[in-house]
């Protein structure tokens, strides 16, 4: 297992690296650069005029080749840890996603422990009680969660909200609490808004993760070992959560290679359309007006997280799942 983890340490660098390679090329692979985005919107104020702009290519290196802005975005990462300026704000990079990267990190992580918490009871009720009413109304109500897109779902739960409840919508506090500091009745009025992100989000996941479960589960009720086991006397609530249900929660395990990048990039459409503080909107709006350092800086910590999440996922899997062994 050392040496698995020893070897997938090291081949996660040439692998980070070659994304962030792509990734940046990607990035300006459509035809002109963040100032020719700019002078597309003051175009109804003059435009931008040839001074602004030759000051604005030397300010920040747009002139250069492209080979050579990678190079010089890299050497502020590994050596400064300074992933750059943000063009259109002109602010830090690490400033901007700092902010909000806490923020994506809490409701992920609880968007996360909710798909698991509605997804494996039911799941396991769904596979031990096949064919009976309950498991077709999950079964129902998994269909539902998966066809109906989240940010129809989000407007739909914020009209509800607002016309019947008289809650205020969008964002994760009230306006009056926007720039108040922390206190009791903030982080009241937090929990009244943050729940609604968490299952707007968190639905589709549960809801295909209650069919994989159920699926799975099913597969391994009627296995020899569990036949054995129930001969021997061992208790069905026992036998059940001691071997079939262990085996099935791969794919809940598994879900973490790809769940870590979510919590930075996360449902862009509904953070957009709930007015959620989270790096989402940042990304499309950088990757809209071409402002490659934010836009690359946060598509590569997406690409780390894919990579180490995946990591995570293979070691998890081995440690819960006897048959898994690297040699």
């Amino acid at each position: 297992m050392l040496q698995f983890l020893s070897r997938r340490l090291l081949y996660m660098i040439p692998t980070v690296f070659l994304v962030s390679v792509v990734t940046f090329a990607i990035i300006q692979l459509p035809p002109g650069d963040y100032l020719d985005s700019l002078a597309a919107e003051l175009s109804d104020n003059g435009g931008l005029d040839e001074g602004t702009r030759l000051a604005l290519e030397a300010q920040y290196g747009l002139g250069q080749p492209m080979h050579v802005q990678y190079f010089k975005w890299m050497k502020g990462i590994l050596l400064e840890g300074n992933f750059g300026i943000s063009f259109e704000k002109n602010l830090p990079v690490n400033d901007l996603i700092w902010d909000r990267l806490g923020w994506t990190f809490a409701i992920s992580t609880l968007t996360l422990l909710f798909i698991w918490i509605i997804a494996l009871p039911i799941g396991i009720y769904s596979a031990v009680r096949k064919y009976s009413f309950g498991d077709y109304l999950a079964t129902f109500l998994g269909f539902i969660g998966l066809a109906v897109p989240n940010f129809l779902l989000a407007l739909v739960m914020m009209y509800v909200a607002f016309k019947y409840f008289g809650q205020s919508v969008g964002g994760l506090v009230s306006p009056q609490y926007l720039e108040e500091a922390w206190s009791w009745d903030k982080f009241i009025d937090l929990l009244k808004h943050i729940w609604m992100p968490i299952v707007v989000v968190g639905t589709s996941g549960a809801a295909a993760l209650i069919r994989i479960m159920r699926a799975n589960l099913l597969d391994e009720l009627y296995r020899p070992y569990v036949v054995t086991a129930r001969a021997k006397g061992m208790s069905e609530f026992q036998l059940l959560l001691r071997y079939p249900v262990r085996v099935a929660l791969n794919p809940f395990v598994s879900t973490i290679g790809w769940i870590l990048p979510t919590l930075v990039s996360g449902e862009i459409i509904v953070a957009v359309v709930m007015n959620l503080p989270t790096t989402g909107p940042l990304l499309l709006r950088a990757l809209l007006v071409q402002d490659m350092y934010l836009a690359g800086s946060l598509i590569l910590i997406v690409s780390m997280l894919t990579v180490l999440g995946t990591l995570i996922s293979d070691l998890l899997l081995a440690w819960i799942d006897p048959r898994i062994r690297y040699q």
